[in-house]
């Protein structure tokens, strides 16, 4: 077993793998305890936060120690069911998260645009 998880430790992981995971579709009112009995299984956990607020609830960050336990975690805990609700597993893609855009920043991108391609915006409205 031990030279098993040897050749595991030298295989390349793809660039996208880190330590820290994101868990979408969790159970609103799930606890720390449980979160931590799920993902521990795979590994020392080194940080868990739960989102708390109304738009991060459902979600939680899962920082491990190992990054070949993250890995092993998010292979196996996609689509795992907790309370009839299916996790979503993803690595944590710091680009992706820091690019989050107001829906004003939105709209105002969107209004330059129309105004330098000079389109208004209405012509799919009119045939509803």
């Amino acid at each position: 077993m031990a030279a098993a998880a040897q050749r595991a430790r030298n295989q390349r992981l793809p660039p996208e793998v880190n330590r820290a995971l994101f868990v979408r579709n969790l159970p609103f009112n799930i606890s720390s305890e449980e979160m931590y009995d799920i993902f521990g299984k795979y590994g020392p956990v080194r940080q868990i936060r739960i989102g708390t607020t109304k738009e991060t609830r459902g979600t939680a960050y899962v920082v491990y120690e190992d990054i070949y336990d993250a890995k092993n975690a998010c292979d196996h805990l996609s689509g795992f069911n907790v309370a009839n609700r299916y996790l979503i597993v993803l690595y944590f893609n710091p680009v992706r998260h820091s690019k989050k855009v107001s829906t004003k920043e939105q709209e105002e991108q969107l209004r330059k645009m129309q105004d330098k391609y000079g389109v208004d915006g209405q012509q799919h409205a009119k045939g509803k």
